[in-house]
């Protein structure tokens, strides 16, 4: 009898064990203790689905033999790809006095209106080094250096002149509808002001803004 009552006791406290047992394997799943990562939030603008670009700039146009003056222009683009795009640019400045004419007040080889310097150009850009551009820990603009070069003409002392023009320029996205630009160009042409023709290289420094539509 005693017997019998020590095996009915060992049969319940077995019992016991075995669902305790169960119990946490049944918990284990939610014990899984999970990381807390604190994400950094980073807005990323990228150029809008349109694919042109208006834009405006303002810089400086260093004319050979005729000084560093003010150049104003305007500038529409098309996006063929993320890699290329067409450019279609149209600027003005106006040209100091020559050296010769500085020197020698008596002495004046253009008029008023032949020192009224335009030029136009189709260009075709390449992004050589697409990018980022980060400020603080929030903000990531995407950024482009890319190259370009193309033809056309420009007006100036009298003619019209057929130019050659190439340059490497910076465009960083400020949103997804406008960008900034900074570009170097050189204006190559050849020039007979002086009595023999030369191929005159016209270094223009611009900055602006354009806009995507």
């Amino acid at each position: 009898m005693e017997s019998r009552i020590q095996s009915i006791f060992i049969i319940f406290f077995a019992s016991l064990l075995l669902l305790g047992s169960q119990s946490v394997t049944a918990e284990d799943p939610e014990q899984v203790i999970e990381p807390e990562i604190e994400r950094r939030t980073v807005t990323e603008d990228d150029i809008n689905s349109e694919d042109f670009e208006i834009g405006i700039y303002y810089g400086a146009l260093s004319t050979e033999d005729f000084g560093v003056n003010d150049l104003f222009g305007l500038s529409l683009a098309y996006h063929i790809n993320e890699d290329f795009f067409t450019e279609f640019s149209y600027a003005q400045s106006t040209t100091s006095k020559s050296s010769i004419e500085v020197v020698d007040e008596f002495v004046n080889l253009l008029t008023d209106d032949e020192r009224e310097l335009s030029f136009y150009n189709v260009s075709l850009g390449y992004n050589i080094l697409p990018g980022e551009a980060f400020f603080y820990d929030r903000w990531a603009f995407n950024s482009a250096l890319y190259l370009i070069g193309g033809i056309g003409s420009t007006d100036f002392a009298g003619d019209e002149r057929f130019t050659i023009s190439l340059g490497v320029g910076y465009r960083l996205l400020i949103n997804d509808w406008m960008a900034i630009h900074l570009d170097v160009k050189d204006h190559i042409f050849d020039i007979d002001v002086f009595g023999e023709e030369k191929t005159a290289h016209n270094l223009a420094l611009h900055g602006g803004v354009s806009f995507f539509f």
